[in-house]
């Protein structure tokens, strides 16, 4: 059994099937989410190895996968990210603000320097943690939506993991139990080829991952990844099965890794650097700013202003947030983790403070 590859636009942006019905705004809005993860990841690579911050992750090749599905879902709607959907929380609102100051572990970072960089959280938005663990967010975002279910809401969740988490156990377990209960649940694996250094042919015989899809009893389909239209359509025909009742999908975005795991990552020890050159024809940005231009949805200025606000954003905030407290306060690592401070941890917390008092803080932060 082969899927076929489901495709809206061709390599050259023309259109090989029926659009999906998005308005000529939110079709530029596309657009410019996936142009934004690419300059915001182009700018802190290079922050990261200034050493600037500890710790990267980029998605260049694979943007049209965080914008497309997460432009499908409702606001209300949970999203459960593997590692580079950083995009999906952008295009919900996060701030550029928040997100640097996780990166540097600032007073202000949310998760209060707990978490590593690139690791981000927004309850606001519905964007859970990232996990490190392979793979653990998947029965996670079964669980939540099975609760919705059981609360007569509509939310739909959405997981994100790579072609790598498909080898957990965790994987399958999920599909298992969300197909039993017809959980409204989208799992959206990210094939993208390359499990850090263990490419796709070591992780299964089957030609395809979606068709991993029939032995749970649920809805297997194979998307190009790299096309931003067949992305918004086949997540919003999930997503409505979901809520109607329908159960899980599970939907394979086809993509490619062009860069390297991680900025820890040298992707030159395990893969032929001719590699990343042979992909480039399917660059999503490229590909989709050439749909557009056509209609006459973008143009050279457009997308020079759109560049240049950016970069004045960027400086402005990165200025901002060089200006905030480099590390929380002591006192943090003993809060958010109960309603009300247990014994041990107070009794902690003034072990900690009399070391000090006898020591000294090396750092000076209070």
């Amino acid at each position: 059994m082969k899927l076929e590859l489901i495709r809206v636009l061709d390599n050259d942006g023309q259109p090989v099937a029926s659009l999906p019905e998005v308005s000529a705004q939110d079709l530029q809005r596309l657009y410019e989410g996936m142009l934004n993860v690419r300059l915001i990841d182009e700018r802190l690579l290079k922050f990261q190895r200034q050493g600037r911050i500890g710790f990267y992750l980029t998605a260049t090749g694979e943007e049209a996968t965080h914008i497309g599905p997460t432009f499908a879902l409702r606001p209300t709607d949970w999203i459960y990210p593997c590692y580079r959907e950083i995009g999906a929380a952008f295009f919900r609102g996060y701030p550029l603000r928040t997100f640097l100051c996780q990166l540097f572990g600032n007073d202000e970072d949310p998760v209060r320097g707990r978490q590593m960089p690139v690791h981000h959280t927004s309850r606001a938005l519905n964007y859970v943690s990232i996990s490190s663990p392979v793979g653990t967010q998947i029965p996670q975002a079964v669980g939540i939506a099975m609760a919705a279910k059981r609360m007569r809401k509509e939310d739909v969740s959405m997981v994100y993991f790579g072609d790598g988490a498909t080898s957990t156990g965790a994987f399958h377990v999920a599909c298992n139990l969300a197909a039993v209960d017809k959980a409204p649940v989208v799992f959206l694996c990210r094939n993208n080829g390359w499990a850090i250094s263990t490419p796709r042919q070591l992780q299964t015989r089957t030609p395809t991952f979606a068709q991993k899809a029939v032995a749970y009893g649920m809805p297997g389909v194979l998307v190009d990844g790299n096309d931003v239209l067949a992305l918004v359509a086949e997540t919003r025909k999930a997503a409505e099965r979901a809520r109607q009742g329908g159960g899980p999908t599970l939907i394979e975005a086809r993509t490619y890794r062009i860069g390297a795991h991680s900025s820890s990552d040298d992707p030159v020890a395990y893969r032929d650097p001719d590699e990343p050159r042979r992909w480039t024809g399917n660059d999503p940005i490229e590909r989709y700013r050439r749909f557009l231009e056509r209609r006459g949805l973008w143009s050279k200025a457009k997308e020079q202003s759109f560049r240049a606000n950016f970069d004045q954003t960027f400086s402005e905030t990165l200025r901002e947030v060089e200006k905030v407290s480099p590390l929380p306060p002591r006192h943090t690592m003993f809060e958010d983790v109960f309603a009300e401070v247990p014994w041990q941890l107070s009794e902690q917390a003034d072990l900690l403070e009399e070391e000090v008092r006898r020591h000294g803080s090396k750092s000076g932060h209070s």
